[in-house]
């Protein structure tokens, strides 16, 4: 606690007090913040500090890694730390500021609205973790050769169990209305509404157009247009309508608006899009092999450099929904391991203090599945290890693709921890594609070689 609270005020300091935070956030590794005067801010000093592995700028934010689970902890000091006393400013120096904004180099034209979209399952992170991990261990207790006849004996507890694992797709799309609302600026309550509408099971007994209805067509996606709709209708309706009706006619005239609109239109164009994106990404997997495989890994580390990765997580959701497994997600996971063999061989190489420091704090979390410490604060100021991770990273998605290894999850976990949501019978063939990308990445950066950066 003493280590946190030290780097909250460290962190205060370097960004020139607490008056200059306009906002202060965290995600799971990094702690966010925007500021009023950029001139105040002494990037040199904040990468600089104990426990800071790396720093970006994306947007208005400007962000510091510092590791799964302590950036909430950090933010909570620093926020304490606000209310308590005041700290004083620094100087700073454009020139690094500018060197260091790695995310704002590279982001994409559409990286900020694919952002906005991602954030609206990003909230579900924890959801997905322990549905994944409660399934793995489902599937391990269902093993004989492991557990014996345990399958036999406990079957209400197995019963029990699978009822955890699967109760977030359950409501999933009650849970992405309700959190699209929120990211588009509508209400909550109205976002799950229209969840509902869209999920009710008396859809079926409605026939239109001479089709039945169906309940949950489209999933996730028919949900993000409906709501997205939902709160444009509902913000000009604030605008239009008199204080005196708006609280009442709003929701009314929202509801009978948006509801339509979705199932005449928006639900069957959800449906088409997520049976397309599907079909598509299961096709090109299961036909595309050791190419595709190899492609979709060694480029999703620039995804993540521009902001476009954003884009993904809504077809993660989509195809577990529709197959109930992912076969994309692991193969998008060896671009993080491809860093650890990376980062290792840098290890070994560098003559650097500092350096050997970050990657011995940053392989622990990095063999997590939390690759962002590796790659903001290893591998892509030193360059060529950034594009040799690459390269381990596609050898490994080849295998990974190549043996059709699938996980039960969307995403919120990937490295090792990763093995233990793999569908039964692959979980060997993810640890091998795991061990080949780690080797991969180690001796394409040990053969391409690095400039070591002085003290």
């Amino acid at each position: 606690m003493e280590k946190t609270a030290s780097l909250a005020s460290d962190i205060l300091l370097g960004v020139g007090g607490q008056g200059n935070i306009l906002r202060l956030e965290n995600c799971m590794t990094r702690v966010r913040m925007e500021v009023q005067d950029e001139e105040k801010l002494d990037i040199a000093r904040l990468k600089a500090l104990p426990g800071v592995s790396g720093y970006v700028k994306q947007g208005e934010q400007h962000q510091l890694i510092v590791g799964p689970g302590r950036a909430a902890q950090v933010v909570d000091a620093m926020r304490a730390q606000i209310a308590g006393a005041d700290t004083s400013s620094a100087a700073f120096d454009d020139v690094e500021r500018n060197r260091a904004q790695a995310k704002a180099r590279y982001k994409a034209p559409m990286s900020d609205a694919l952002r906005k979209l991602a954030n609206v399952f990003i909230p579900l992170i924890p959801a997905f973790i322990a549905s994944g991990l409660i399934t793995g261990i489902i599937n391990i207790l269902k093993r004989p050769d492991i557990v014996g006849d345990f399958a036999t004996h406990y079957p209400n507890l197995l019963g029990l169990l699978a009822i955890f694992g699967s109760a977030v797709f359950a409501i999933m799309n009650i849970l992405v209305g309700v959190n699209t609302a929120k990211v588009f600026g509508g209400s909550v309550a109205m976002g799950g509404v229209m969840a509902g509408i869209l999920s009710s099971p008396q859809l079926a007994q409605i026939t239109l157009f001479g089709e039945a209805l169906q309940p949950g067509r489209g999933g996730v996606i028919a949900v993000l247009l409906v709501v997205a709709l939902m709160c444009w209708v509902e913000k000009r309706l604030r605008a239009w309508l008199p204080g005196s009706l708006e609280l009442i006619f709003n929701p009314l005239i929202t509801t009978l608006v948006t509801g339509t609109l979705a199932i005449v239109a928006l639900q069957p164009l959800g449906g088409w899009i997520s049976e397309s994106i599907a079909h598509g990404a299961s096709l090109a997997i299961d036909k595309g092999g050791l190419l595709v495989g190899a492609v979709l890994a060694g480029s999703f580390l620039p995804l993540v450099l521009t902001g476009l990765h954003q884009g993904l997580v809504p077809i993660h959701v989509e195809l577990v929904q529709a197959h109930g497994y992912n076969a994309l997600f692991p193969i998008l996971a060896m671009a993080g391991v491809g860093q650890i063999g990376a980062a290792i061989a840098v290890l070994l190489k560098t003559r650097n203090a500092r350096l050997k420091k970050v990657i011995k704090g940053a392989l622990p979390v990095g063999l997590l599945g939390i690759g962002e410490p590796l790659i903001f604060g290893v591998t892509l100021p030193l360059g060529k290890p950034f594009i040799a991770a690459c390269l381990g990273g596609a050898v490994g998605g080849a295998l990974i693709s190549y043996f059709k290894v699938a996980t039960v999850i969307t995403f919120g976990i990937s490295g090792l921890p990763l093995a233990l949501t793999i569908v039964t019978g692959k979980v060997m063939l993810y640890l091998l594609g795991y061990l080949v990308a780690v080797i991969a990445g180690f001796l394409f950066t040990w053969l391409m070689g690095f400039h070591d950066p002085e003290e």
